[in-house]
């Protein structure tokens, strides 16, 4: 599949980000008559091949959900672990990450987290700053009406204190107070698991996403899936709602 790589890369035309729903290590785990908590343990592989594979195309932003807010209402005990080995993959990771460059970010309402986990997360966020590679978003206790509705909040209290005027308002401002302002938008979403649905990740960011569902469950994600994914939305027209022939990107 190297060459499948190259061929990808000369065609340029890579999605500078790509976001990425990590759907089925329950039922990966289920199949093996094992916990659940052992589908995400072996999934780490799998966000290891997204990484890599996402740098050496030269994407470069990355954003996995990890964590949704709805995710609190699941049983303690998966919960727990859950968040045992997201703190214990990053620290493991932490070097790795150095090394090549990638700077570590995080999207979602942190303050629902433990609060070891939070000050664990923030130190890998600090140590990886001067990263100049892909930024690799973590969506952590995130949900996309939640983000909406936070910006939103930000906003009035700044048109209230006189900071900005509602007659400012348009989509460009808005945007300026999510927590993804100043990147671009996903180009591609990958969604593995074979569900068809966004569930509630990156709303605002996605309205002219393209989308990538496989039936691969999670865990058995690897480097090829990814230049699966990327051949499938290099060969896509991208309109943004333009006639065919006036369309600029495809």
């Amino acid at each position: 599949m190297i060459k499948g790589k190259q061929n990808i890369i000369e065609r340029g035309n890579i999605p500078r980000h790509i976001a990425v729903i990590m759907d089925g290590n329950g039922r990966w785990a289920r199949e093996k008559g094992a916990a659940r908590v052992f589908g995400h343990r072996n999934a780490i592989s799998a966000v290891r091949n997204v990484t890599e594979g996402c740098a050496e195309l030269g994407v470069e932003v990355l954003t996995l959900y990890v964590f949704s807010t709805e995710n609190w209402g699941r049983p303690k005990e998966e919960v727990n672990a859950l968040m045992d080995l997201m703190l214990e993959t990053i620290v493991k990771e932490l070097d790795n990450l150095k090394k090549n460059n990638v700077r570590l970010a995080l999207l979602g309402d942190l303050m629902q987290m433990p609060e070891k986990s939070r000050r664990s997360i923030a130190r890998a966020v600090r140590e990886t700053a001067d990263g100049n590679g892909l930024l690799l978003q973590l969506a952590i206790s995130y949900s996309g009406r939640w983000e909406i509705a936070a910006a939103a909040q930000k906003l009035a209290q700044d048109i209230a204190s006189g900071k900005a005027r509602a007659e400012q308002v348009n989509e460009n401002l808005f945007g300026q107070y999510l927590q993804t302002a100043g990147q671009p938008d996903p180009e591609l979403l990958i969604r593995t698991g074979g569900e068809q649905r966004i569930s509630n990740f990156l709303l605002w960011q996605m309205a002219y996403t393209e989308f990538y569902f496989m039936s691969a469950l999670w865990p058995n994600f690897t480097k090829n899936d990814l230049y699966s994914a990327v051949d499938s939305y290099q060969k896509r027209e991208r309109r943004f709602g333009l006639l065919p022939t006036q369309s600029r990107v495809k």
